[in-house]
């Protein structure tokens, strides 16, 4: 199981969300490469960067701080946040994303987002999937749609995603442990399908009941920042 750090932007500074309320904003660091490069010296192959202030507003804001970390590390970075367009797109890509992920166009522009997976390939584009009480939430997880989780994963599926990153967005930044039900009931009823889990951990006990589980990764952040994980625990989990 992958282990992907998480670095979230607003203002430029490194910062985590509540239940993604965008009212709960604690700094944890001015400068998002500092703490990048913190993970890569610690051995962190991967980074989750997502661009908050993005995810609000009409497309990419922080692909500046993204193209940063891409050419002074050497981390695989899967960006997301804002991405609403081609042109937003292309810009995550030119400015170093490895992968994107992307998951409010995927509930209000379907076609265009099936195109990205047909285009990239479904090495490149993974599908966001932010869930309150099993419906999809979007646009920075500020609108719920009518969407349920399963079939929703089950027509991308068929569309040729194969990377879903999924959060449970009440347990995001609370440090309760992970929605290990719903990924279970997700990786059960989407055969193929590369889950992320992410929102929730705590602690190192819910890396070994993810792994066990079957995900694909796990993103973790607020753990990390306010030291239930350290890095050398990610660390010794990575050998």
């Amino acid at each position: 199981m992958r282990i992907i750090p998480a670095i979230d932007i607003i203002n430029g500074k490194c910062v985590r969300l509540t239940k993604g309320n965008y009212d709960t904003v604690t700094v944890y660091n001015e400068d998002p490469l500092e703490v990048a490069r913190k993970f890569e010296d610690h051995g962190m192959e991967y980074l989750h960067l997502v661009d908050l202030d993005g995810a609000k507003a009409e497309g990419i804001i922080h692909y500046r701080i993204l193209e940063k970390i891409a050419t002074r590390t050497n981390l695989k970075i899967d960006f997301g946040g804002g991405i609403k367009s081609d042109t937003d797109l292309r810009i995550a890509f030119e400015c170093g994303a490895q992968q994107i992920t992307a998951g409010s166009i995927a509930i209000k522009a379907p076609e265009v987002f099936k195109n990205w997976i047909a285009l990239y390939g479904p090495e490149k584009i993974i599908l966001g999937a932010d869930v309150k009480e099993e419906k999809i939430a979007v646009s920075g997880w500020l609108e719920e749609s009518t969407q349920t989780v399963i079939p929703f994963l089950q027509e991308y599926r068929q569309s040729g995603i194969s990377y879903v990153t999924c959060t449970d967005i009440s347990r995001d930044g609370m440090l309760e442990g992970p929605a290990v039900e719903l990924y279970q009931k997700i990786i059960a009823s989407v055969p193929g399908i590369r889950l992320i889990a992410s929102g929730g951990v705590s602690g190192y006990d819910d890396l070994i009941r993810l792994n066990t589980l079957g995900c694909e990764g796990v993103i973790i952040g607020k753990a990390i920042y306010e030291n239930r994980i350290t890095l050398r625990q990610l660390e010794q989990f990575n050998l």
